[in-house]
């Protein structure tokens, strides 16, 4: 009983923890595409 809670408890933790990184390079390409975007004004560093 106690390998299949800690089997649950593992799956939840990489389930968060994929979440977590997706949320994470998904933030990373906004900026990056914010950066890139064309500014009428010129760029803005």
């Amino acid at each position: 009983m106690l390998i299949y809670l800690l089997a649950a408890a593992m799956t939840i933790a990489m389930l968060i923890a994929t979440a977590f990184g997706l949320h994470q390079e998904a933030q990373k390409v906004r900026i990056e595409a914010r950066r890139n975007r064309v500014n009428p004004f010129g760029r803005r560093y």
